[in-house]
Parts: structure tokens; sequence; C-alpha cells
């Protein structure tokens, strides 16, 4: 018999803006998790997942939220296509 995980979404996922730029911020967990997974995924759909968890699916959204505010939005923007990370 196959186990299947399910993937709960939370209803705070949502694409995040800056300037003429843009990020879909995903956030999530296994059912039966305590703990949120947060994935930042950019116009040219590089990904960028953070190895920690979070204890709630605001303080993901919050992580997600000050990197574009102390960082900018360009720190979660990969190369597209085949170009390399710089």
């Amino acid at each position: 018999m196959q186990n299947i995980s399910i993937v709960v979404t939370s209803p705070l996922s949502q694409e995040l803006s800056s300037g003429n730029q843009a990020v879909r911020v995903e956030i999530y967990k296994l059912e039966g998790e305590h703990r949120w997974c947060l994935e930042v995924v950019d116009e040219y759909n590089n990904s960028t997942v953070w190895d920690d968890t979070f204890e709630t699916d605001s303080d993901a959204l919050n992580e997600a939220q000050r990197i574009i505010r102390d960082d900018g939005i360009c720190a979660l923007i990969g190369p597209e296509g085949d170009e390399e990370w710089a």
C-alpha cells in the first residue's frame, strides 16, 4: 500500500511585488505537520526554498517580506533561462 502525503497550502501564499518585478510566495506544509515551508518562485520559474521551517505561516510570509524589504526583490530573482547565478 502506498502512503500519500497531502500538501496544505497557506491562504497567505501570494504574489509580492516591488517596482516592476514580482515573485510568488508559496507557504505550505504536509498535512499533520506543524511547521511551515517557504518557497519563492520568480518570473523565470527559479525557486528559492528555505532550509528552515517556520512556526506559523505568518512567520514565513514575514520572512519573505523582510528579505524583499532589506535586500530588495532582486535577491529572490534568479537568472532567465540557462544563465548561471552571478
